[in-house]
C-alpha cells in the first residue's frame, strides 16, 4: 500500500495550499502540488477531490484538460419514490465508494509538457521519493531494496483552484443560530469521514502518501467590524471592544502573520511542515481563539540541554479559565515522552478545543482538535482523570501514530497499542503505580469477557482493509496489554530491560530516516526486540498477536508433607477454541489458540512471612508441578517474635505513635486500627473473631497464602482455591494491589461475618489504595444477605455514618436511624471515591423477592434531600449523579431469571402504598435538582442527564407511565448535546415515537440537524431501539411458537420444523416488517430513500438508514444486466425429434373436472369413472386411489373399495425377478421396534444432545480425561448418549421403553458416582426433569396415534372362509391404478376406433409386462379378518399385491374388449345411476378405452407412480400366484358375471393407462417399453391445509348442494342408498376432520372424490347436480395441486440435510462453505469466467434445499456437480481447489450412493433408478 504511486505512475513531493475562508460556510483558494512522474508513460495525473468545484488547472504552467466526478454525488436509482429498492441504492453507493478511490479529478497532462530524465544526481527530493519507491515487501529485509533503481525524472507543477461552499464532511463550520444564539463562529478540518482530507482540498488520499507542506490562510482579522475612531496614529485599527482577532491553527509551524497588503481587515497566516506528513494527519482551525502558551520547565531544560518544543492551547472565548486547568500538564508528558523514548519529531505542539466535533479527539501532525466537553474547571474531581488520559494519549499519538505509521492495515494494532502504552506509562508517572497497575487488571478481565471467540486475532496480515469498527475497540484494549506482558517477558530474558530499550531505538531510526517511510510493522518491530533482548518471540507472536482468545486457567495447591513440597494442579481451557473447534472457516478466520505456552510466575507466602517465587514452565493443558518448600518448620506459629512484634507496633499505633503507624504499614495494613483494638468498639461495630476451630485451622496452615502469576504476566482468566483466612492474610498483608484485588473478589464469593468484618476494616484502614477500599465497600454487598442478618449493611450503614451527623443515642438501631449528611467537604479524594461507593453498595442491598429494605430506600432519599454543598471547594455534580443513579436502582425491584427482569406486568403486579408513596418522595426529589441544573447549570448539564436516565430506567420498569412531554422538548435544538442524545435514548425507548408526527421529526433531525454528533446517534439508536423494543415485548409477536410441538419431526408438520430453524434475528425481522406501525409506517416509506439520496446527507447517517431499511423494508432483488449478443444467421436446421402419432386424429377430449395435471409429483385425485366425449374423443383420467401409508397395521375410515378375489396358483419359493428386490426391514428396525417408536426416540435423541445440561453425557466416561478413575470399578452398566444412539440406528431396542430404560441407566449412574450436591449430580438431576417433560409429550402423541388407527382398521381386505393353504384371495378396489408385476406376463393388443381387437394366443411369457387388474361394484366380506400386525413382510406384500391387480386388469381388458363398438357415447361416460339406464358393461367400456389414449412421455415415467389401495397380509409373500380373476356380484347388476381368464399377449404391444392427470387418455398401438415402477410414501394430514380447501369451495355458488348428507325425503331421491353404497359430502368431511379420523393427505382427497363420483353416478350428464359437480371439482383440483406442491419427500430432505451437515462439518469443505466473494478473495475476473446465476456454494445448495426448491434428488445432485464444476473450471484440475474439489465431490458422491441404495432413505423397487421422482403423497412400500 506504501507504494501505491508506482502504479499510479507518480509522487508528490511538495503540496502548497492557498485558502481564504469565510465563516459563513465556505472557503476559496488554489493547491500547488509537486509531482515527480516515475514513468516516462504518464499521460494523465488522478487526483482525490470530493465536494470541491474545480474552477481551473495548470500543469507547469500549461492549462490542461481536466475531468471532476464525485460518484458520491450522482448515486440516483431508478425509482426514487418505491423505498422497496433501496438494494439498488445500496449497491450504487458501493459501487461509487469504489470508483472514488481511483480519484474523482483526472487530468490530462498537456503536450506542452514533456517528461525530462534526470540523472542519478537529479533532482534533490528524488532520492527520497525513489527510496520510497523501492520499499520493500513486508517482512522482508535488507538494504539494498533501499537504493534507487529506476530512472528519475523532472518534477512538474500541477496548480488547481478550486472553492467548497457548505461542505458536507472534512470541514465544520460552527455558526451562530436561533437555538444557540450565542456560539462563536469558528471552522475547522474534522475527521468525519474516512476520505475526510479530500473533502477540502484536492489531494492523494492515502496515509502512506506524504510530503512536505506549506499553508498559507486569508481571514477577518476580527469576526465583528472594527470601528474607524480607533484607529491608531500608525494607521492600524485597534481591537474592537469585547473582540477577539481571527487566529488560524494549522499542521506544522507558524512562519509569520503578516496584515493583508490589499485589505487592513484580513490577517494571512503561513504555516511550514517541513517533516514528510499524510495529508490525512494535516488539520487546521480558525476562529476567535483564546491562546495560552504552556510553559516550560527550566530544570528539565537545562538537564536535556535542548529548547523545548513549543506547546500552545487555544480555546473558544468564555472557556480560558479552564484552559490552564485541563492543559497545564501536557508538558510534564511532554518532557516525559522526549526523555524516555526519543526527542519530539516536530517543532511545536498545539492544541485546540472547539465545538460539535463528531469525535472526542482529531489528532493530527503538530495539531490536536478535542472537543470542549474535556475542558474542565479547579472544582472537578473524576474529569481530572479522564482529561489526563485523553490529552496524554494526544500526544502520544504525535510520536506513534503520525510520524510512524502501520505499514499494512493489519500493523494498525501495533501503532495504536503502542501510543496507549506509552501513555499508560505516563499516567503511572502521574497517578502512580497502584493506579497503572489497577488498571491493568481491569482491563484484563475485559479482554478476558471479550476474547471468548467472537473476536478475532488483533494482526490479521491476511487482512488489507482497514480494522473494522466494531472490531478496533477491542483492538486498542488488547493490544497495550500484549505489549506490557511482552515487556514483562522481555525483562526476563538476559539483561534486557523490556520495551523500555526497544522503543527508543524505533523511535531513533524513525527520525534518523532508517526506518523506511516511517512504516512500522510488526515482524520489523518483533525482530527489534529479538536483537534487543536475544528471545525468541515466535510462540509469543503467535499466541497473543496472530492467534485469538484468552487462557482459562484452574490451579489447586496442597502441601505434601513427606516431600517437603507444595504440590500445584494446573488445568488450562482456551473457550475460544472451543467456541470454533468444529468449525474449519471459524478455525481459520479467528485463529484460536488451543493452547497458551509459557512461563507463570507462582509466589509462596511462607510460614516465616519470607515470599518465594517459582516458575512454572507451562507447555500443556494439564500438569502437576512440585514446588519445593523453604521453610523449616511445617506450621505457622501465631506466638512468634515477630507475631508479637506485630502486636505491640500496633498497640503503639493505637495509642498515636507515629513512627509505630508507619512501622505496622510495612508490617501489616490492618493492624493499628482503634476499633480493632477496643473491645468496645468492637462490640458497637459488631467485629466477629475467628473460632478456635479456625485457629486450629490456621494455625496447621504450612503457608500464608499463594499467589498465581505474581509477575502480571498473563491475560487470562485464573480460578485459584485457598481458605478464606489465606485471601484473607493476602488482603492484609500483601503490598500488591493487584494481590488485593483478588483477595476482595475472592472473599466476596464466601460471604461471612469475618469477611464483613475484614471488608469494613478495608474501608477504614486509609493505608489501602482508594480503589481496593471503594471495591471492598462494593463487595460488603454480598454480606448483607438474611443468613447474616443483614451484617453486611449494618457495616455500611455504619462505615457512612462518619459522613453524618451522630446520632444522639449511642446505642442507636442504625436500620430505624434518619441519616442527615454533614456539609459536604471533598477535599480528600480517596475518601469522596469511597463515599460513593458506599452510596452504591447501599442501593443494591435487597430483600429475597428482590425488592430495597425501605431503610435503604429512606437513606437514599434523605441524601437527595439533605445534600449540602455550600463550603465545599468541589463540584458535587458527580456526587449528585450518583445520587440519582442509586435511587433509581433502588426503586426497581430484581426478579429472579425465571421470571424475567424488568417485564412490564410483573413489576406492576408487585407495586404497594409503601412503594407508590416512596416512588412519589423520590420523584419530587429528581425534579427539584432538575429545576435547579436548569436555573444553575452543572458542568456540561451532567445532572439533567441522571435525571433523564432516572426516567429512561423507570418507565422501562413500568414503575412510571412513558410521558413523553420528559423527553421530547429535551431533544430540540437550544440543549445541550449529551442532554440531547440522552433525551433521544428516552424516546426511544417508547413505540409512541413510530407515531407519525413524531416519525417525521425525527427522520427531520437525522436530514437536518445542524449537529453532527445528534445526527449519527439518532441514526445508529433507531436500529438499536428495534431490538430493544422485541427484546422487551413491546411489539406483539404474532408468529406461533415453534416449540409447541409434540415431536417436530414427525412428517406432519414441516412447515413447524422450518420455523425452528431460524434465527432470533429472523423472527425479529419478520415481527419488525409485519408491524403496522413500523414495517407499514406510510412516513417512513415516504422518507427513507429521499434522505439517503440527499446531497448533504452524513455517511454514516445514510447507513443508519440503510440498516434501517434492511431491517423493516422487504428489499426488491434488482433484475440482472440484458446482454444481448446479435450473432450472425446460421444455415444450420434444426429439425424436430420424430415423434410415433396416434393412427387417427384424437378430437379435443372433453374435460372431466378440470385440466391435465402438469405436476407429476402434485397430481390431484380425479373421479374413479371413465367418461367419453361425444363424436369418440378420447380421453383419460386417473382413478381416485387411497394410498398406503407405511404404518404397522392397516387402518382406514373410508367405504370400502370394490373388490375382486385372485387365487394364486401354488408355486415353489423364489425371488421376485426383473430387478425388484425382495424388502428388507431398515437396520434400525431389525429389533421389532416400529417406524413410529423409531421417530420417536430418533427425536428425542437429538434433542437430548442439543440441551444445554448434555455435556457431560455425550461421551462414555473417560477416567484419565473426566478425572473419575474408579468410576468402572462403581459403575458396572455404564451408558451414554452415543452409545445410545448407536445401538438404536443398530436396531437393538425393541421398542421406545427400552431406550428409555437406557436413558434413565445412564442417570442413574450419574447420580450414584457424583455425590449429591455436586456438578455431576445437579447437571444429571436437570437433565433427567428435561427428558420427563419430553417423553411425557411424545408418549401422548404416540399414543393418540395408536388409538386412531385403532379406529380405522375396520375394513376387512381377506375372505378368510374361502381362503386355502393353496389359494388366497386379494381384493383390488375399482380403477385403482396399478404397480409393476415384475414376472413374466402376457400381452394384450387391441385396435380401437372400429376395428376389431385381435387377441393373441398363448404366447411366450416376457418380463415387465403391464397387467392390469378390474373389478367391479365392491361386494360385503362374510366375516372380517382379525387386526392386521405387521410381521416384517408389509413391503413384500405390496409388492404382490401390485402384481395381482396388474394381472386383474390385464383380464378384464381381455373379457370386456367384444363390447366397445356397442356403448354409446351418452352411455359411455359412466355417469348414469346403475341398474336404470347403462345395460352393458360400462367399466369394461372405460378400460378399453383406457388402453386405446396414447401417454405423453411425463407419463410414460410416472405410470406406475400411483397410490394402492389398502393391502391384505399374505402369508407366503415370496411365492408369485399367477393371478386369476373373481368378479364380484354387482348389487343392480342381474346378468352373470363372465368367468375368469387368463391373458396374455407379446410384452411390446401393451397398451396401458396412464395413472397421471385429471383426464383419461390411453396408449396408441405402438411399442412401449416396460420400466420398473416405484411406490410413494403418503403424505401425512395437515388439517390447515384441508380447511383452507374446504374454505375456498364452500364460497361457491355450486357447494351448497354437497354441504351436507343428502336427504332422500328431502331431496326427492328416494332410491339414492341402493345405488349409493357410500354416501359423502362435505360437511361430514369436516366433521372428520375435527374427529381427526384422517391420517394422510389421500384419504381425505379420496372422500372429495367420492362426492362427485356418487353425484355423477346417480345423476345423468348434463343435469344441474352433475354440473355442479363439474365445478366444484375443478376448483378442488387446482386447490389440491396448491396444497401438495412437488418436493422432496421428508425422509430425503432429511437424508439430503443430513449429508449437508455432515458435509460442512468436514474440515475438507471449508472452500466451499460460503458464496465466492471476488472482492474479499482478490479474483475480480470470477463472475465473468463463472456466470453469477451458475454460481454454487454449500450454504446456497443448503438454502434451497431448506426451503424446498429441490423436487429430487438429482437435482439436488445436479447443483453440487455444477459447485465443483464451478471450482475446477476456473482454478484447474491440478490446482490446489481443483484438488480439493475432486475429495469432496468423491466424498458427497459416496455418501449419495449411500442415500440412493438405502443407507439414508428407504431405497426405490426400480433396479435402474430411472423412473421420475415419486410424488410426495404416495406410499413408499419399499
Amino acid at each position: 500500500m506504501q507504494r501505491e504511486h508506482v502504479r499510479r505512475g507518480f509522487s508528490i513531493s511538495h503540496q502548497k495550499v492557498v485558502l481564504e475562508i469565510d465563516f459563513s460556510g465556505s472557503l476559496w483558494g488554489y493547491t500547488e502540488i509537486t509531482v515527480v512522474p516515475n514513468n516516462a508513460n504518464l499521460r494523465t495525473i488522478h487526483l482525490h477531490a470530493r465536494q470541491c468545484t474545480i474552477h481551473l488547472v495548470t500543469v507547469a504552467s500549461h492549462q490542461a484538460d481536466f475531468v471532476h466526478c464525485d460518484p458520491l454525488a450522482n448515486v440516483n436509482i431508478s425509482t426514487p419514490q418505491d423505498c422497496h429498492t433501496y438494494p439498488e441504492l445500496k449497491r450504487k453507493i458501493y459501487s461509487a465508494l469504489a470508483e472514488g478511490d481511483e480519484g474523482e479529478l483526472s487530468i490530462a497532462i498537456p503536450k506542452e509538457v514533456s517528461l525530462r530524465q534526470l540523472g542519478q544526481s537529479g533532482h534533490p527530493t528524488a532520492s527520497g521519493i525513489l527510496s520510497e519507491t523501492a520499499t520493500p515487501e513486508p517482512q522482508t529485509p535488507g538494504p539494498s531494496f533501499q537504493t534507487p533503481t529506476g530512472p528519475e525524472f523532472m518534477p512538474i507543477v500541477v496548480h488547481i483552484e478550486y472553492s467548497l461552499r457548505n461542505p458536507v464532511d472534512g470541514m465544520q463550520f460552527v455558526l451562530p443560530t436561533d437555538a444557540y444564539p450565542y456560539r462563536v463562529p469558528h471552522a475547522f478540518t474534522t475527521s468525519s469521514s474516512p476520505d475526510a482530507a479530500r473533502c477540502w482540498v484536492p489531494c492523494i488520499d492515502n496515509p502512506w502518501e506524504k510530503c512536505t507542506w506549506e499553508f498559507e490562510f486569508v481571514v477577518p482579522r476580527y469576526l465583528e467590524e472594527a470601528d474607524p475612531v480607533q484607529q491608531s496614529d500608525d494607521g492600524d485599527f485597534g481591537e474592537p471592544n469585547g473582540s477577539i482577532p481571527t487566529v488560524v491553527v494549522c499542521t506544522g509551524d507558524l512562519v509569520e502573520q503578516v496584515s493583508h497588503p490589499n485589505n487592513s481587515n484580513k490577517t494571512i497566516f503561513l504555516f511550514s511542515q517541513t517533516v514528510l506528513t499524510s495529508v490525512q494527519h494535516v488539520a487546521f482551525a480558525a476562529g476567535p481563539f483564546h491562546v495560552y502558551q504552556i510553559p516550560s520547565e527550566p530544570t528539565m531544560e537545562e538537564a536535556a540541554g535542548a529548547a523545548q518544543p513549543v506547546m500552545h492551547a487555544f480555546c473558544l472565548p468564555g472557556h480560558e479559565s479552564m484552559l490552564h486547568t485541563s492543559t497545564s500538564f501536557l508538558r510534564l508528558a511532554m518532557n516525559f515522552y522526549s526523555t524516555d523514548f526519543g526527542s519530539y519529531p516536530f517543532g511545536s505542539y498545539k492544541i485546540v478545543a472547539v465545538d460539535d466535533l463528531p469525535a472526542q479527539r482529531f489528532d493530527a501532525a503538530t495539531l490536536s482538535l478535542v472537543t470542549v466537553d474535556l475542558l474542565h474547571g479547579d472544582d472537578a474531581i473524576e474529569q481530572v482523570v479522564e482529561t489526563r488520559q485523553a490529552l496524554s494519549h494526544a500526544l502520544a499519538s504525535q510520536w506513534m501514530g503520525i510520524n510512524i505509521l502501520p505499514k499494512t492495515w493489519s500493523d494498525t494494532w501495533l501503532v495504536n497499542g503502542l501510543s496507549l502504552y506509552i501513555t499508560s506509562l505516563f499516567i503511572r508517572k502521574l497517578l502512580g503505580n497502584n493506579e497503572y497497575r489497577y488498571r491493568l487488571k481491569r482491563d484484563m478481565q475485559r479482554v478476558v469477557e471479550w476474547d471468548n471467540g467472537s473476536m478475532p486475532p488483533i494482526c490479521q496480515p491476511q487482512h488489507l482493509d482497514p480494522p473494522d469498527s466494531l472490531t478496533l475497540p477491542f483492538v486498542n484494549l488488547k493490544a497495550p496489554l500484549v505489549l506490557h506482558i511482552l515487556d514483562r517477558r522481555l525483562g526476563k530474558s538476559g539483561t534486557s530491560l523490556g520495551l523500555s530499550r526497544v522503543l527508543p531505538k524505533i523511535f531513533l531510526s524513525a527520525i534518523s530516516g532508517e526506518l523506511l517511510n516511517n512504516a512500522l510493522s510488526t515482524h520489523s518491530f518483533l525482530r527489534t526486540c529479538r536483537k534487543v533482548s536475544g528471545a525468541d518471540l515466535r510462540t509469543f507472536a503467535e499466541q497473543w498477536i496472530y492467534g485469538s482468545g484468552c487462557p482459562a486457567f484452574g490451579f489447586t495447591a496442597t502441601f505434601n508433607r513427606k516431600k517437603m513440597a507444595v504440590e500445584i494442579t494446573m488445568r488450562q481451557d482456551a473457550p475460544a477454541y472451543r467456541a470454533h473447534e468444529h468449525s474449519g472457516v471459524s478455525k481459520m478466520l479467528f485463529k484460536p489458540v488451543p493452547f497458551f505456552e509459557g512461563q507463570m510466575t507462582v509466589r509462596i507466602h511462607e510460614a516465616d512471612g519470607t515470599p518465594y517465587e517459582h516458575v512454572l514452565d507451562i507447555r500443556s493443558t494439564f500438569k502437576r508441578y512440585e514446588v519445593p518448600f523453604n521453610t523449616k518448620y511445617k506450621r505457622i506459629r501465631r506466638n512468634t517474635k515477630r507475631y508479637l512484634a506485630r502486636q505491640q507496633a500496633a498497640q503503639a499505633a493505637a495509642e498515636g505513635d507515629a513512627e509505630a503507624v508507619e512501622a505496622m504499614g510495612l508490617i501489616d495494613m490492618g493492624f493499628g486500627l482503634e476499633i480493632w483494638e477496643n473491645e468496645k468498639e468492637r462490640e458497637n461495630w459488631k467485629v466477629a473473631d475467628w473460632t478456635e476451630e479456625d485457629e486450629q485451622v490456621m494455625s496447621g496452615a504450612t503457608y500464608e497464602w499463594i499467589r498465581m502469576d505474581a509477575d502480571f504476566e498473563w491475560i487470562a482468566a485464573i480460578a485459584f482455591e485457598q481458605p478464606d483466612f489465606m485471601w484473607v492474610s493476602q488482603l492484609q498483608r500483601d503490598r500488591d494491589v493487584v494481590a488485593q484485588l483478588e483477595a476482595v473478589h475472592a472473599l466476596a464469593k464466601q460471604p461471612t461475618a469475618i469477611v464483613s468484618s475484614t471488608f469494613t476494616k478495608t474501608v477504614l484502614v486509609t493505608n489501602y489504595y482508594y480503589r481496593i477500599r471503594c471495591e471492598a465497600a462494593l463487595a460488603l454487598v454480598q454480606c448483607a444477605i438474611r443468613a447474616l442478618d443483614f451484617l453486611g449493611l449494618f457495616h455500611l450503614f455504619k462505615l457512612f455514618l462518619r459522613y453524618c451527623y451522630d446520632p444522639e443515642d449511642p446505642a442507636q438501631d442504625l436500620f430505624a436511624h434518619t441519616y442527615v449528611p454533614k456539609p459536604n467537604d471533598f477535599s480528600d479524594l480517596s475518601e469522596y471515591s469511597v463515599r460513593k461507593s458506599l452510596v452504591h453498595a447501599i442501593s443494591r442491598v435487597r430483600f429475597e423477592n428482590g425488592k430495597t429494605p425501605t431503610v435503604v430506600r429512606q437513606f437514599l432519599v434523605d441524601q437527595l434531600r439533605y445534600n449540602d454543598n455550600t463550603a465545599n471547594p468541589y463540584s458535587d455534580t458527580f456526587y449528585i449523579c450518583t445520587l440519582i443513579s442509586c435511587v433509581a436502582c433502588a426503586l426497581v425491584p430484581t426478579a429472579s431469571p425465571e421470571r424475567g427482569e424488568l417485564l412490564r406486568e410483573e413489576v406492576r403486579s408487585e407495586q404497594t402504598a409503601e412503594d407508590v408513596n416512596w416512588l412519589k418522595q423520590a420523584v419530587e426529589e429528581v425534579n427539584r435538582y432538575k429545576s435547579m441544573d436548569r436555573l444553575i447549570p452543572s458542568p456540561h448539564n451532567v445532572v439533567t442527564i441522571a435525571v433523564l436516565e432516572f426516567y429512561l430506567l423507570l418507565t422501562t420498569a413500568n414503575l412510571l407511565p412513558h410521558d413523553l412531554r420528559v423527553f421530547f422538548p429535551l431533544t430540540r435544538e437550544g440543549n445541550y448535546t449529551q442532554v440531547r442524545i440522552a433525551a433521544f435514548d428516552g424516546l426511544f425507548m417508547s413505540k409512541q415515537w413510530y407515531t407519525p408526527a413524531i416519525m417525521r421529526y425525527i427522520l427531520a433531525v437525522m436530514a437536518n440537524d445542524p449537529c453532527r454528533v445528534v445526527r449519527r446517534h439518532v441514526a445508529r439508536s433507531v436500529c438499536q431501539s428495534l431490538a430493544l423494543l422485541v427484546t422487551m415485548g413491546e411489539m406483539k409477536n404474532g408468529l406461533k411458537d415453534s416449540e409447541s410441538l409434540l415431536i417436530e419431526e414427525d412428517g406432519s408438520i414441516p412447515e413447524k420444523a422450518k420455523e425452528n430453524k431460524k434465527s432470533d434475528v429472523d423472527l425479529m425481522i419478520k415481527v419488525l416488517r409485519k408491524d403496522r406501525e413500523i414495517g407499514k409506517n406510510e412516513v417512513l416509506r415516504e422518507f427513507l430513500v429521499p434522505i439517503v439520496l440527499a446531497p448533504n446527507v452524513d455517511h454514516e447517517v445514510r447507513w443508519g438508514i440503510i440498516k434501517l431499511a434492511d431491517l423493516v423494508l422487504r428489499g426488491v432483488e434488482e433484475a440482472p444486466p440484458k446482454v444481448t449478443i446479435h450473432l450472425p444467421p446460421t444455415p444450420v436446421v434444426e429439425q424436430p425429434p420424430p415423434i410415433k402419432l396416434p393412427s387417427k386424429p384424437v378430437a379435443r377430449p372433453v374435460k372431466a373436472g378440470g385440466p391435465p395435471t402438469r405436476n407429476p409429483l402434485a397430481a390431484g385425485p380425479v373421479p374413479p369413472k371413465l367418461k367419453i366425449a361425444p363424436g369418440g374423443s378420447q380421453v383419460r383420467a386417473s382413478p381416485s386411489a387411497t394410498p398406503i401409508a407405511p404404518a404397522p397395521r392397516i387402518a382406514s375410515t373410508v367405504p370400502p373399495p370394490p373388490t375382486a378375489k385372485v387365487k394364486p396358483k401354488p408355486k415353489a419359493r423364489q425371488p421376485i425377478a426383473n430387478g425388484v428386490k425382495t424388502p428388507q426391514v431398515p437396520k434400525a428396525q431389525s429389533g421389532g421396534m416400529s417406524l413410529n417408536d423409531l421417530r420417536a426416540c430418533r427425536n428425542a435423541l437429538k434433542k437430548l444432545r442439543l440441551h444445554k445440561n448434555a455435556v457431560l453425557f455425550l461421551q462414555p466416561v473417560d477416567p484419565v480425561r473426566d478425572h473419575a478413575p474408579k468410576y468402572y470399578e462403581v459403575i458396572k452398566n455404564p451408558m451414554d448418549l452415543s452409545t445410545m444412539g448407536a445401538k438404536l440406528e443398530e436396531g437393538m431396542y425393541k421398542d421406545r421403553f427400552a431406550f428409555e430404560a437406557d436413558f434413565r441407566l445412564m442417570v442413574a449412574n450419574a447420580k450414584q458416582y457424583s455425590p449429591h450436591g455436586t456438578y455431576a449430580h445437579t447437571e444429571a438431576i436437570n437433565f433427567e426433569i428435561f427428558f420427563e417433560k419430553l417423553w411425557n409429550r411424545i408418549n401422548k402423541t404416540l399414543e393418540v396415534a395408536g388409538k386412531t388407527s385403532e379406529s380405522r382398521s375396520t375394513v376387512p381386505q381377506v375372505d378368510t372362509t374361502k381362503q386355502s393353504p393353496s389359494k388366497l384371495t386379494v381384493e383390488v378396489p375399482t380403477a385403482t391404478p396399478t404397480a409393476p408385476a415384475p414376472q413374466q406376463r402376457r400381452v394384450v393388443k387391441l385396435k380401437v376406433g372400429g376395428a376389431q381387437a385381435k387377441t393373441a394366443g398363448k404366447a411366450q411369457e416376457k418380463p415387465k409386462a403391464p397387467v392390469v387388474a378390474k373389478a367391479r361394484k365392491p361386494i360385503v366380506p362374510d366375516e372380517a379378518p382379525p387386526p392386521y400386525v405387521d410381521d416384517g413382510s408389509h413391503d413384500l406384500l405390496q409388492e404382490v399385491i401390485a402384481i395381482e391387480r396388474e394381472r386383474n386388469e390385464e383380464k378384464r381388458h381381455r373379457k370386456t374388449k367384444e363390447v366397445v363398438r356397442d356403448v354409446s357415447p351418452s352411455r359411455a361416460s359412466g355417469s348414469a345411476p346403475p341398474g336404470k339406464r347403462r345395460k352393458h358393461n360400462v367399466d369394461g367400456d372405460d378400460d378399453i378405452l383406457a388402453l386405446a389414449a396414447p401417454l405423453s412421455r411425463k407419463d410414460k415415467a410416472n405410470a406406475s407412480h400411483v397410490p394402492l389401495g389398502t393391502p391384505t397380509p399374505v402369508p407366503e409373500p415370496s411365492v408369485i400366484p399367477t393371478l386369476k380373476i373373481v368378479p364380484p356380484a354387482a348389487k343392480s347388476k342381474k346378468e352373470k358375471a363372465p368367468e375368469p381368464a387368463e391373458i396374455s399377449a407379446p410384452a411390446t404391444e401393451v397398451p396401458r393407462t396412464s395413472n397421471k392427470g385429471k383426464e383419461k387418455e390411453t396408449y396408441n398401438d405402438q411399442t412401449v417399453p416396460s420400466k420398473p415402477r416405484s411406490v410413494a410414501t403418503a403424505t401425512p394430514l395437515n388439517e390447515k391445509k384441508c380447511r383452507d380447501i374446504l374454505r375456498v369451495i364452500s364460497r361457491l355458488n355450486e357447494y351448497h348442494i354437497f354441504g351436507q348428507p343428502v336427504d332422500p325425503v328431502r331431496d326427492g331421491c328416494p332410491t339414492y342408498f341402493d345405488e349409493i353404497a357410500h354416501p359423502m359430502d362435505f360437511g361430514t368431511m369436516s366433521q372428520k376432520l375435527t374427529e381427526g379420523k384422517y391420517v394422510t393427505m389421500e384419504e381425505f382427497a379420496k372422500d372429495a372424490e367420492l362426492v362427485f363420483s356418487n353425484c355423477r353416478q346417480f345423476n345423468p350428464p348434463t343435469t344441474y347436480p352433475v354440473n355442479c359437480a363439474d365445478v366444484v371439482d375443478k376448483v378442488f383440483k387446482r386447490e389440491w395441486n396448491k396444497a401438495l406442491e412437488k418436493k422432496l419427500s421428508w425422509a430425503e430432505k432429511r437424508s439430503l440435510q443430513g449429508l449437508m451437515t455432515s458435509l460442512v462439518k468436514d474440515e475438507i469443505s471449508f472452500v466451499f462453505r460460503e458464496p465466492v466473494d471476488p472482492v474479499l478473495l482478490g479474483i475480480p475476473t470470477y463472475f465473468q469466467i463463472i456466470p453469477k446465476k451458475d454460481a454454487r456454494d454449500l450454504r446456497t445448495i443448503r438454502q434451497k434445499l431448506d426451503t424446498d426448491k429441490y423436487d429430487s434428488t438429482e437435482a439436488f445432485e445436479a447443483d453440487m456437480d455444477l459447485m465443483i464444476r464451478n471450482a475446477i473450471t476456473f482454478n484447474g484440475a491440478e490446482s490446489e481447489v481443483g484438488q480439493i474439489a475432486a475429495i469432496v465431490r468423491d466424498k458427497y458422491k459416496d455418501m449419495l450412493s449411500n442415500i440412493k441404495s438405502g443407507g439414508g432413505t428407504k431405497k426405490r423397487k426400480e433396479g435402474d433408478g430411472k423412473g421420475t421422482p415419486q410424488p410426495t403423497k404416495k406410499a413408499k412400500l419399499g
